[in-house]
């Protein structure tokens, strides 16, 4: 027999040595990957080069100083916290933790003169601060899980319970490593069940699974590489773990139920092989590419939060690319025909060519205008939620009630009418003791600003506009050599309804020398802001590259054009759920979450560039099949029933396990994993249903002929990459010039062939 050429016929020749190989690799990679999830960045949300920024950094290197981010609640348990003994331990407690190793700064109600913005309404709680100089892995990861330990503690006297803005998302973190291994306590046997139930054959269902587990080992070995370069967030593994078995999922189902169909050609086994590897690995490679390019474009986000789900989503989709087209053939090699069905002719019943799935899509193309309308009318619906979207701060609500800093800043927000622990900070790096008037001046005009209830100055507090005695323990805030700084500190009621817009308003009182608004609102105001700036940016990038993508594998302009529209229409019903849920909480009680009345803006922006990718990838797998029909046949209409019929069912196993896979994080106890679960799992089940099954098919039977056009220039350069299968035997006529009967509900389309032997 002669050599079978490309890269399947060489996997079919040398099969044994590619899946030892490629256990050997899946066991370093497990190797080199073991160590990832403990080494990834507990990074903030900030935005480096941001003003918040350079005010946190004039404020430590010109005053060791700086906002504070870890606070000890102390709750008397009898009387107050004023009663002798409990204010002795309270001082002694506020001595212990200045003296500890990594503490630049701590004070607290009793260091400070009894400053009654330190201490509840009712006299039973009160505060101590301190400020904990590093970055975020340094504080979160070296500092706090001692201090966390040593410092909760019950006396006779008083309970200690431990907060601050880097003790609560140390907390998220913590949580979202424990989910990952939840999560993938429940993901692993549920997709084996399920791909089970579709192949009915367990080898098939094992060796697909593990297509998904060589993803996630791979992506995991790889993101190892890149922290040698920059940091990545723990998210970035959650990621890592559903992507990865998803996309192996989907890339495995989609090249085993090619070899079926070259085996139930008649093919032998090796030729089996290298057609799949030649047809389906091209059209694995393209869904590839647009969903690295999706997830690509969080690059353009000059913040390593986000820029850590691109590393993990293109070394996520490496892996899968890699392991459906190289591993998983060589495996389909040694398996052969026990991949296949036991009785073959029963997949075809129903599923085949004039079965379910062709006769759903026929229907539609019949009837595009009554049955598309009301498909788009129905998502239109669902997405209409989003229409009322508040983009918001993250605090420590996206934690569960029963976690300890979540506890302890529900009390803060019933007892304490002042957040001193989130003071704005302002700093003046020019400013000297002559400006001491000045200063008093300006000081005066921040206290005027709505929800400002002190600051405090050089030249002393104010209050209303007013001066006021300055609290015991304050005379750190002066004048130095490099400047001078002041403290703002907000109403609880201000902070929690528009932090925003407080921010954008003391940035807006006159200053007298040049001055940087900084403090943990404020960074995560301007992380907010620099998200929403950059969105349009994200979005023009990832149409445009899979625009470009999806040309190069259909050569029509028309067709990304309509995926892109699609894809926008499948996100919008997922971000309406987003908002319908968690913004106006709706489902709160049953998922156990406490809504905010808003929505933290990156999370969605990840959503946003996973599902456009995914959305992508079920486009790629729908259009190969009904350009290969096209291709065949010329007739742009009956293509439609006939491709969807070959990869409807696929697309919906594949959203199944998908969403199945996504849904596992509804269990979470972080309200983003949350998020990005059911809103995952929404939009997937959406775009494989409505979307793909009803609209797609729609708007295709409405464009005809014009679905596959391109100007000549475009033409010619499509044929000269030649990136198709096989190049197609007509040209397809000028968009306009269809067949009446290509478009509108009348007509039909033309009978199925009988189903291939």
């Amino acid at each position: 027999m002669h050599p079978r050429p490309g890269l399947g016929g060489l996997i079919a020749r040398r099969a044994r040595w590619i899946i030892a190989a490629g256990l050997a690799a899946m066991i370093a990679a497990g190797a080199i990957g073991a160590g990832t999830i403990d080494a990834l960045s507990l990074n903030r949300f900030e935005a480096p080069g941001s003003e918040s920024m350079a005010a946190r950094d004039a404020l430590a290197r010109g005053h060791s100083t700086g906002s504070p981010n870890l606070a000890l609640m102390v709750t008397a348990r009898t009387g107050t916290v004023d009663d002798p003994a409990v204010a002795a331990e309270g001082r002694a407690l506020t001595a212990e933790l200045a003296a500890r190793d990594g503490v630049g700064a701590a004070w607290s109600y009793w260091t400070r003169g009894g400053t009654t913005t330190l201490r509840s309404a009712d006299a039973r709680h009160a505060l101590v601060l301190a400020w904990l100089p590093g970055d975020a892995d340094h504080v979160r990861r070296d500092l706090l899980p001692d201090l966390a330990t040593d410092l909760t503690r019950r006396t006779p006297h008083i309970t200690v319970a431990v907060g601050g803005g880097d003790e609560v998302f140390r907390q998220v973190m913590q949580q979202a490593r424990q989910d990952f291994v939840r999560a993938e306590l429940i993901i692993l046997p549920l997709v084996l069940l399920l791909l089970w139930a579709v192949y009915r054959r367990l080898a098939a269902a094992l060796v697909t699974l593990g297509v998904g587990l060589f993803a996630v080992a791979g992506a995991l070995a790889l993101l190892r590489g890149a922290l040698a370069l920059t940091e990545i967030s723990t998210f970035a593994s959650n990621i890592a773990l559903v992507m990865g078995i998803g996309l192996g999922v989907d890339y495995g189902l989609f090249v085993i139920t090619r070899f079926r169909e070259e085996l139930a050609r008649g093919l032998p086994v090796p030729d089996a092989v290298a057609a799949t590897v030649r047809g389906a690995g091209r059209t694995v490679l393209f869904s590839g590419l647009t969903v690295a390019a999706a997830l690509s474009a969080l690059l353009a986000f000059p913040f390593p939060f986000l820029a850590s789900f691109a590393y993990a989503g293109v070394a996520v989709v490496a892996a899968a690319v890699t392991g459906a087209t190289v591993l998983l053939p060589a495996a389909l090699t040694l398996l052969g025909h026990r991949v296949q069905r036991r009785h073959p002719h029963r997949a075809r019943t129903g599923r085949g060519p004039g079965g379910l799935w062709y006769g759903a899509a026929a229907r539609v193309v019949r009837r595009p205008l009554l049955l598309g309308g009301a498909a788009l009318g129905l998502v239109l619906l669902m997405g209409a939620p989003f229409l009322g979207v508040r983009f918001g701060l993250p605090d420590d609500r996206v934690l569960r009630s029963d976690a300890p800093a979540r506890q302890m800043y529900d009390q803060v927000r019933a007892s304490f009418p002042v957040e001193e622990a989130d003071a704005l900070t302002i700093v003046a790096p020019a400013a000297t003791t002559a400006d001491t008037p000045a200063t008093a001046g300006y000081a005066a005009r921040l206290s005027r600003a709505e929800g400002i209830v002190r600051v405090d100055s050089a030249a002393g507090s104010y209050t209303a506009g007013r001066r006021v005695p300055a609290p015991t323990g304050t005379s750190h805030i002066g004048t130095s050599g490099t400047g001078t700084w002041l403290a703002a500190v907000p109403s609880s009621r201000r902070l929690e309804a528009d932090a925003v817009g407080l921010v954008r308003q003391v940035r807006s009182v006159p200053a007298p020398y040049r001055v940087l608004v900084g403090g943990y609102p404020a960074e995560l105001t301007d992380y907010r802001d620099g998200v929403t700036r950059r969105l349009p940016l994200v979005a023009a990038i990832i149409v445009l590259v899979t625009f470009a993508v999806l040309f190069l594998m259909t050569g029509s302009l028309v067709a990304p054009l309509k995926a892109t529209v699609l894809n926008l229409l499948s996100l919008s019903v997922m971000f309406g759920a987003l908002v319908w849920i968690f913004q106006d909480g709706h489902l709160s009680g049953l998922l156990g979450f406490t809504p905010t009345g808003t929505i933290e803006p990156s999370i969605p922006i990840l959503m946003f560039c996973v599902a456009y990718g995914l959305s992508m990838d079920y486009e790629v797998f729908l259009l190969a099949r009904i350009k290969d029909e096209y291709d065949r046949t010329g007739d742009p209409r009956r293509s439609i029933p006939l491709g969807i019929a070959r990869s409807g069912p696929l697309v919906t196993a594949a959203a199944l396990i998908l969403a199945a896979s996504f849904a596992a994080y509804a269990t979470g106890r972080v309200v983003f994993l949350q998020q990005l679960g059911i809103g995952m799992a929404l939009a997937v089940l959406i775009d494989a249903t409505l979307i793909r099954g009803v609209l797609l098919p729609a708007a295709m039977s409405l464009a005809g002929h014009a679905n596959w056009w391109a100007p000549a220039p475009l033409r010619r350069l499509h044929h000269r990459i030649a990136l198709t299968e096989h190049p197609p035997p007509h040209s397809p006529p000028a968009a306009g010039k269809d067949d009446k009967s290509d478009t509108g509900n009348k007509g039909d389309v033309a009978p199925a062939p009988a189903p291939a032997p």
